[in-house]
């Protein structure tokens, strides 16, 4: 029997496991079984007294502070702190936000929910250390959606992120305060997590420059996961040579992340002053008229993506049959993945190899006895994914990974024909934030209406980029740009041409 702190469980214990299981095992069979397992259990302890495999945290750094309501008028910063880089690099003289669920050893990290108040990361996330060793100031994390789980900016449990541009409308999520700092003119670069559109939407809502990369181009280890096929991380700007510039710094494999398969950095910068002559663009019809979509919005997107003809590229309107069945195909992998990772996993799951951030697995595991206060869009994801998972042993979720590749073929064949494809970010504007007592109907309207355009392309893993290109009554527009795996260097190219030839902020529909 072991004598340390891993013990084995005892008979009554045992006998209730084997139930959960739906085993009965009489009680000599049982205790063979019992006795066969010290030895399993000396091996655990054995583990429990190992010092964990965690990266080296450098750079010098205090807890922060959430600042005073007075000093947070769009409620985004969720812990202002300085953490000064390298002396010298690339980001030297930038200041850069990090999402909150994104580790950051020694700041406390909540991720927007209340079951995981308290709890301070005991390593820097892959993109935390990059940033600093090129010289980058970290200056805090920025305010997210409960779990990452809400394309409007309503759900965090430090309360609702308010769109700059006009109070009391949503910012979009899940990476809501990142955009609105930056659009705020607080930061001029922050990290985002995408999954479902969670850079891109707020880009559009925000009027900020949001590029998802390739899948696994840039590392996810040390943030929090979702689910591991959907997992991306990248840069949120004022400006497209910063999103470029900060992606440079950020991609390229780290050893630790089971999502790179290859990608490497490359000086992306460059690409934004060679202009798109030549260049051929598909406007993808399925991105318009959704039933939720506002004919203005999607008016203003027509109108800019007219204006590449006037810098040299060739705009054609393409058929993508395929781009409406996406979002179908995205939910069975979101609802049902995160359910079995994000939850039920605790954050990590299992069966892959790279960096589990223990003491976070540990933490996020209390959210069973509190489980009332997760988020009503998480509660809503849940509900489905685990009724599927155990009502249809998750054949859903295995079919739709499967016609995933259908759907990748159908854009890749496109992007055969184009160098890029575009479509509105988004079906509309920004939306009022919904009230503290609305309807859950409403809650969940508000958290998932606007994902048509970009959930598709977190399944399929193209790198696509939201970029201001108007606006509807006040409130920006976004038009996204989906290129080639692994070739952000021609969406930078468009969007470099369109931010020089356009003042977007005179657009309007």
């Amino acid at each position: 029997m072991s004598l340390g702190t891993v013990k084995p469980p005892s008979m009554d214990a045992l006998r209730e496991v084997a139930a959960e299981l739906g085993m009965t095992i009489g009680d000599t069979d049982l205790a063979d079984h019992h006795a066969a397992l010290a030895a399993s259990v000396a091996a655990y302890d054995l583990i429990d007294r190992m010092p964990d495999e965690l990266p080296e945290v450098r750079y010098p750094r205090t807890p922060g502070t959430r600042p005073a309501a007075e000093a947070n008028p769009y409620g985004a910063w969720a812990v202002q702190t300085t953490i000064e880089g390298a002396a010298s690099g690339p980001l030297k003289g930038k200041t850069i936000v990090l999402k909150d669920n994104i580790c950051l050893a020694g700041v406390p990290m909540a991720n927007g929910a209340s079951t995981l108040d308290g709890y301070v990361p005991d390593v820097d996330a892959t993109v935390a250390t990059r940033i600093l060793d090129a010289g980058g100031t970290i200056v805090g994390k920025s305010v997210c959606e409960y779990f990452c789980f809400s394309g409007g900016s309503h759900t965090s449990a430090s309360g609702p992120v308010h769109n700059p541009h006009r109070h009391g409308y949503s910012a979009g999520g899940s990476s809501s305060g990142s955009a609105a700092l930056v659009a705020a003119g607080e930061v001029p670069m922050a990290l985002g997590g995408d999954q479902g559109g969670s850079i891109r939407i707020p880009s559009a809502f925000c009027g900020t420059y949001g590029m998802k990369p390739t899948y696994g181009l840039v590392p996810y280890t040390g943030i929090m996961p979702i689910e591991t096929t959907l997992d991306h991380v990248g840069p949120i700007t004022a400006t497209v040579e910063d999103n470029a510039l900060l992606l440079e710094v950020l991609a390229g494999p780290d050893g630790l992340d089971p999502r790179q398969y290859g990608g490497q950095s490359k000086p992306w910068h460059e690409a934004i002053g060679r202009g798109v002559q030549g260049l051929r663009i598909g406007m993808v019809q399925e991105g318009f008229g959704h039933p939720q979509s506002q004919a203005a919005s999607d008016a203003v997107v027509r109108a800019a993506a007219e204006r590449f003809k006037g810098f040299g590229a060739a705009v054609e309107a393409v058929s993508i049959p395929m781009h409406s069945l996406g979002p179908a195909i995205w939910l069975p992998v979101a609802a049902e993945g995160a359910t079995m990772q994000m939850m039920l996993g605790n954050g990590f799951g299992f069966n892959w190899q790279g960096l589990y951030v223990t003491s976070l697995l540990d933490r996020h595991a209390s959210w069973r006895d509190r489980a009332d206060e997760l988020s009503d869009t998480l509660k809503n994801t849940m509900l489905l994914g685990h009724y599927m998972v155990t009502r249809h042993r998750g054949h859903y979720y295995a079919k739709a990974q499967n016609l995933v590749r259908r759907l990748r073929a159908a854009y890749d064949a496109a992007l055969a024909r184009y160098d890029l494809l575009l479509m509105p970010t988004l079906p509309m504007v920004a939306t009022k934030l919904p009230a503290p007592d609305a309807p859950v109907s409403e809650i969940l309207q508000r958290g998932f209406e606007m994902i048509p355009n970009t959930a598709p392309f977190d399944c399929t893993h193209h790198p696509a980029m939201s970029i201001p290109c108007g606006k509807v009554d006040g409130l920006p527009v976004g038009m996204m740009l989906i290129g080639r795996s692994h070739d952000e260097e021609t969406i930078y190219r468009a969007a470099g041409a369109f931010e020089s030839g356009v003042d977007w902020t005179t657009m309007t529909g």
